[in-house]
């Protein structure tokens, strides 16, 4: 496992994550599996583990909370957030200060532990004053109930507006953001966020580096009965096109040629950013967890990156077609010409 520095942070993250969405609290994956990928993925290095309050209302936190407290805290990297609706108060939702002081709590309480090391603010919140929200961080920073906080799916205004309040005012600024970014699923990251971030300090722990499975492959034939996409017709949607389709069995040859899968290549693509400190997975199976943390390993040159870009482009390669053989000889003599017959006149 390799580990990056979070932004202009001094604390260390794997560069292959485990997120808690898809397998803690919504019953989508069976409890004991779930807890088997959590162990091999410490047991491959990874240390960062991201959920939220809002998965499964509290039940991935506590969860995924449960067996990661069998390890060492000192060894984890832990985050939650705080945004959605957790119940039908009016108030148990957004970045208010009331809302977030309640929160952090209930998270600690959740997942068995005296701080998380970042806690994200996970949508903007329009109808929060900024600086509201800024200073609450910044006091439960102050108060050691979090280490860092960040931002999850901003846009690149709205995190630039925080870090100049930050400065301001002198507050701990964010120092991570959590957006989706993917082979399939550039532009807003590339062309809005980094070119703030980069500058600002911050580091990226995106999701969806896979596009919901998309770039692994397992679409390449249709929509298999037991697969994420049948059951969750908003990512089929999403992902599922004639285009994206022909991309992902064009790449198929550049993961080939490297000797590994295509869910090592999608994630090292998305490594290959040097604004990306983090890529989180969120693998359901052991094996899945066994393949994806091997792409911390893999460096993609130049070339193949070029290639990549290619790709995604729409300049997908003609496959090459073996050349025609010649038509066989034949024993047979050739048929006599038919005499002609004769005509009267």
């Amino acid at each position: 496992m390799q580990y990056r520095r979070l932004g202009d942070a001094g604390m260390k993250v794997s560069v292959i994550s485990l997120g808690g969405w898809i397998n803690y609290g919504e019953g989508k994956v069976a409890a004991d599996e779930a807890r088997r990928v959590v162990i091999r993925a410490y047991e491959n290095g990874i240390n960062f583990f991201d959920i939220a309050d809002v998965y499964g209302r509290g039940e991935a936190e506590k969860q995924m909370g449960a067996v990661l407290r069998s390890f060492p805290r000192h060894t984890l990297v832990i985050s939650t957030k705080v945004f959605g609706q957790m119940s039908d108060d009016v108030n148990d939702r957004g970045l208010s200060r009331k809302h977030i002081t309640e929160s952090i709590d209930k998270s600690l309480a959740r997942i068995g532990t005296d701080y998380v090391d970042i806690y994200f603010c996970h949508r903007p919140d329009s109808e929060t004053p900024l600086i509201e929200t800024i200073r609450t961080m910044d006091d439960l920073i102050k108060r050691g109930k979090i280490l860092y906080w960040g931002t999850s799916e901003w846009r690149g205004g709205q995190i630039k507006q925080a870090l100049d309040l930050c400065e301001k005012y002198n507050l701990n600024p964010p120092k991570t953001e959590q957006p989706q970014y993917s082979m399939l699923y550039r532009d807003p990251v590339e062309k809005d966020v980094l070119p703030i971030t980069v500058p600002g300090g911050i580091g990226l722990a995106v999701f969806s580096p896979l596009a919901q499975g998309m770039l692994t492959g397992k679409y390449d034939d249709g929509v298999p009965s037991d697969s994420r996409f049948a059951r969750e017709g908003w990512a089929k949607e999403r992902f599922i096109n004639e285009t994206n389709v022909t991309k992902v069995k064009a790449l198929k040859a550049i993961a080939d040629e490297l000797d590994i899968t295509r869910s090592q290549l999608a994630l090292a693509w998305v490594l290959r950013q040097p604004g990306v400190s983090s890529a989180i997975i969120g693998a359901t199976r052991v094996p899945q967890i066994d393949d994806n943390a091997k792409a911390a390993d893999v460096t993609l040159s130049a070339e193949i990156q070029a290639r990549i870009d290619s790709i995604l482009a729409g300049d997908i390669p003609t496959p090459k077609l073996a050349p025609k053989r010649a038509p066989k000889a034949t024993s047979k003599p050739a048929a006599k010409p038919a005499a002609k017959k004769a005509t009267k006149k």
